[in-house]
């Protein structure tokens, strides 16, 4: 009965993704360049590296991330829509345009990846890939792809070789609802939230742990 009712919830913001993917498809897209990003990017390395490859676990590498989320996300971050008190005063000053330009610049670094951690990655590589159906969790590689690439058009996040303390946070935030506000005239929060809120919530601390171990390593 969990395992239905898990898969219908997926199919359900599979759809509802599938129809938002298709309204902002519809909206005129701004075309960024990755050379002038490189040039706006300088102060974004103090946090997440030169190449987007972060030195710190609390900050995420966004090198080879999908220029399609990085946009998304820093426009829900200019709008406060996404919490995150470091980070809405730096996108606050940024337009469409710097969005899309940075969003260029990341997507076409390489990343620098991680190494998994030889105790944990086999119990993460196995909620990953196959969930848990009798607590009613879905398999991650549905939205994020058998080696954690994502899926750009659809704004699902690259998550492979992901800092894990970063991974863990937004994962807690998730569970508490907390990653996404509802502001009055700004865009909502992305279909997959309501997913993701009660993906995260199903979630034990060990759970946590070892998925964390599993998508640093993953390449």
């Amino acid at each position: 009965m969990k395992s239905r009712i898990a898969a219908a919830l997926l199919a359900a913001t599979l759809i509802g993704l599938g129809i938002a993917a298709t309204v902002r498809a519809a909206e005129p897209a701004v075309v960024g360049s990755a050379e002038a990003g490189a040039t706006k990017a300088a102060v974004c390395a103090a946090c997440h590296g030169a190449t987007g490859s972060s030195v710190n676990p609390e900050w995420p590498n966004l090198a080879g991330q999908h220029h399609e989320y990085i946009a998304e996300q820093l426009n829900l971050l200019k709008s406060v829509v996404r919490v995150a008190p470091v980070m809405n005063p730096m996108a606050a000053a940024l337009s469409p345009q710097d969005m899309a330009d940075l969003a260029a610049h990341f997507e076409a670094q390489t990343p620098a990846g991680l190494e998994a951690d030889p105790a944990l990655w086999q119990a993460g590589q196995k909620l990953y890939r196959g969930g848990d159906a009798a607590r009613g969790i879905p398999a991650c590689s549905g939205c994020h792809g058998p080696n954690g690439r994502g899926n750009g058009p659809a704004r699902w996040p690259q998550i492979r070789g992901q800092q894990p303390v970063y991974v863990t946070n937004q994962l807690h935030a998730y569970a508490a609802k907390t990653r996404y506000a509802a502001v009055a005239g700004q865009p909502p929060a992305p279909a997959g939230a309501e997913l993701m809120y009660d993906i995260a919530k199903r979630l034990g601390e060990d759970d946590i742990k070892s998925l964390v171990a599993y998508l640093q390593g993953l390449r």
